[in-house]
């Protein structure tokens, strides 16, 4: 009988369990935490544009510092990596509260605290991933990627929601002290888990270890095919989160529409959890290319003509076909990138190519926005397009691993 064969098995392993439950808390908060920023700056400031900067200064200056995050990762060890960013998070976190509270919070000051927030952020995000492969057998690789696929999955349709309850019920000030005990909890747990050191050598200067993660993304066939095509991919879910509320608008007034679009989000994000769960029984190993291109391909038809031509119907079955595929998809992404890293690379890796990965979220966006105002069936060609492009991409990343070294 093969060990690690089901998830209550996978979880029998020394120290994964407390990770998951750490990376569940934290996750949930910064989930919980972005909404709840921006309500917190209407309420107090009432100004939609400062809204949308802090939530710009919450993403974007930890995207930057990525690569030199992922050379701390490889240097200090992804235990001690991942705790620094928990503590960090839960001190500025706690710090807008309480800013909040006494009446310091000004625009600059909330920059500041938001800004150094962010930086943190890539630690945490790229450590967990960097744990996995150092805490499960190559053979339950798979599966514990599943398992933690699925826990982004939950946060997806739970944060959200959680943050607009305990905002509404207690305040922003609240909700913001929720989420700081939140990153505490998780650092707690990780408490649990043995300090693993870090695998990358001293002797290269820490500037030459940041240039080299960089390079080593850049110019490895597998890691730049699986940047390049998983970044088309998010070009379509980018176009979907501005077509699909314009779509519900059509056919449903303001305030029920925007009841049904967080409707079909959450849906969406329960189909992704329960695909990748189902993923992790696929055996994904040595056959991640295909799974990527048949999901991407099944996501294209989701998009259009399922979603785009048979009405809300479609739409709704257009948007669970591709939270399905979505499980399968990011599974497969994650195994394949930690099969073929070097161990002593794999923080640097891991923290820069997920930087990377976003970016096609926010162009797909951006051209749908100016797509959607001429065709609103075009706009889900578009993101019917990216999909199949981005499963191309896939299918020329090299088959043999040798061949990225």
């Amino acid at each position: 009988m093969e060990p690690h064969n089901s998830y209550r098995d996978l979880l029998k392993i020394p120290a994964l369990f407390p990770l998951i439950i750490a990376a569940t808390l934290s996750r949930l908060a910064g989930r919980m935490f972005i909404l709840t920023l921006v309500l917190f700056v209407l309420a107090r400031f009432s100004s939609p544009a400062l809204a949308g900067w802090l939530t710009f200064a919450a993403i974007v200056p930890g995207l930057i510092v990525s690569p030199v995050a992922g050379v701390l990762l490889d240097r200090v060890g992804p235990t001690t990596a991942v705790r620094i960013d928990m503590i960090a998070s839960a001190f500025f976190i706690a710090a807008i509260a309480l800013v909040g509270w006494i009446g310091w919070a000004s625009p600059p000051v909330l920059f500041v605290l938001v800004m150094l927030f962010s930086l943190a952020g890539p630690l945490g995000a790229a450590g967990t991933r960097t744990l996995l492969p150092r805490l499960v057998p190559s053979g339950a690789l798979d599966r514990a990627n599943a398992l933690d696929t699925a826990v982004y999955a939950l946060v997806d349709v739970i944060g959200p929601a959680l943050a607009g309850l305990v905002v509404a019920g207690l305040g922003p000030e609240t909700a913001l002290s929720m989420i700081a005990l939140a990153y505490a909890g998780a650092a707690i747990c990780l408490a649990r888990i043995q300090r693993l050191p870090g695998l990358a050598s001293r002797q290269a200067s820490f500037l030459a270890q940041t240039i080299e993660g960089i390079e080593m993304v850049a110019r490895q066939p597998t890691l730049r095919g699986l940047a390049i095509s998983y970044s088309l991919y998010q070009v379509t879910w980018g176009a979907l989160y501005v077509v699909v509320p314009v779509f519900v608008a059509g056919h449903y007034e303001a305030a029920v529409g925007s009841s049904v679009t967080g409707i079909l989000w959450s849906a969406m994000g329960l189909a992704g959890g329960i695909g990748a769960l189902l993923a992790g029984h696929l055996r994904t190993a040595g056959r991640e290319r295909h799974v990527m291109a048949i999901g991407m391909v099944v996501t294209a038809l989701a998009a259009w003509p399922v979603a785009a031509e048979f009405g809300f119907g479609g739409l709704a079955i257009g948007l669970m076909l591709a939270g399905v595929m979505a499980g399968p998809i990011d599974v497969a992404l994650l195994t394949l990138r930690q099969r073929r890293t070097d161990p002593q690379q794999l923080g640097r890796v891991m923290s820069i190519s997920m930087s990377l990965n976003i970016a096609g979220f926010p162009l797909g966006s951006a051209i749908a926005g100016m797509v959607i105002t001429s065709s609103l069936s075009a706009t889900f060609v578009l993101a019917g397009i990216a999909s199949v492009i981005a499963a191309i991409a896939t299918v020329t990343i090299p088959a043999d691993a040798k061949a990225t070294t």
